[in-house]
């Protein structure tokens, strides 16, 4: 493997109050819906696995005291009907909010190509499914195009700080402990999603307030998958790993066709080139996955935003795709 680009997400602050850090629902202008957040505390967690815990694989370990910084999470997983909208620029409706200045910001975001075919795969695209078969590239870009029509920082959780919020405090299997035969009570897997995805938030959420963390959708995470990286000193204090390749990336949460042993917190799978084996275009698409009727993502927000040039570099295309 090349050399790891190991970033700490420490960027240059702008002044936050405290009292601000609370949950909040975003409106984007041009949409008639928004997006609801929850405050996800700083902290310290134990991430991986124990020896001991049921299922374990060994890339979740070490287990590893990691540092968290505050941020927001979105309650539920991106919908189809918010991501159609940046995939549709027709599907905005006019907005006092969507000045001149917005409209401008979000012209030059790219937005994705017309897919082959209906791309839930008969799944549903009603209000309140959540988005899939998306690539890692196209859920950035849907983030960069939040962050132009709100002026706000959205991007998708590190892989840290994705178990942090799963977890919520909590140190056992799943966020309700270990017995997994309670976990229909909380998620879409195998045992009752009938084959398919459920609408979003109807379950029981974690103590954080965040619905679906597991099953229904896989959710994608901003790191490159490495498989050995808890053992490295980097992964103690807000750890990403940079993508700087195609493949793989990490992907967590389980999703509807899983077994209960893939929804567990500490959990790890990988992207790979399977994921659009039957894509027809050439060169394969960025934007979507033929392969991935289990995949979406949610967005998070950072308590103290970076610097616009910080930013920036964040969303700038790495020398490689990262579909």
């Amino acid at each position: 493997m090349k050399k790891l680009t190991i970033a700490l997400l420490s960027f240059s602050f702008i002044a936050f109050r405290n009292d601000d850090f609370k949950p909040y629902t975003e409106h984007i202008p041009g949409l008639q819906h928004g997006i609801e957040m929850q405050s996800i505390p700083a902290g310290e967690f134990i991430m991986g696995s124990a020896e001991t815990e049921k299922d374990r694989k060994s890339d979740e370990g070490p287990q590893h005291k990691v540092k968290i910084d505050a941020f927001w999470m979105a309650k539920y997983e991106t919908t189809w009907e918010l991501y159609e909208t940046f995939f549709n620029k027709e599907l905005e409706v006019k907005d006092e909010k969507n000045t001149a200045e917005v409209t401008n910001r979000v012209n030059i975001v790219a937005r994705p190509t017309q897919p082959y075919v209906e791309m839930s795969f008969g799944q549903g695209k009603e209000s309140g499914f959540p988005v899939c078969n998306v690539t890692q590239f196209a859920a950035r870009a849907f983030c960069k195009w939040l962050y132009a029509k709100t002026g706000n920082f959205y991007r998708l959780p590190t892989e840290a700080e994705w178990e942090y919020a799963a977890r919520a405090g909590s140190k056992t299997t799943f966020y309700f402990g270990d017995d997994a035969s309670k976990l229909k009570e909380y998620a879409w897997f195998f045992d009752n999603s009938d084959g398919a995805y459920k609408k979003i938030g109807q379950l029981k959420p974690n103590a954080w307030g965040l619905y679906d963390m597991y099953g229904n959708v896989a959710e994608w995470t901003s790191d490159l998958y490495v498989a050995d990286f808890y053992n490295k000193p980097e992964a103690g204090n807000n750890p990403y790993v940079k993508p700087a390749n195609h493949y793989p990336h990490v992907i967590r949460g389980g999703h509807w066709d899983d077994d209960a042993d893939k929804l567990r917190s500490a959990s790890r799978r990988t992207s790979t080139p399977d994921l659009k084996q039957r894509d027809p275009q050439i060169p394969k698409s960025d934007w979507w996955l033929t392969d991935a009727p289990f995949l979406g993502f949610r967005v998070i927000r950072p308590v103290k935003q970076p610097s616009k040039e910080e930013i920036e570099a964040y969303f700038a295309r790495p020398p490689k795709d990262i579909p």
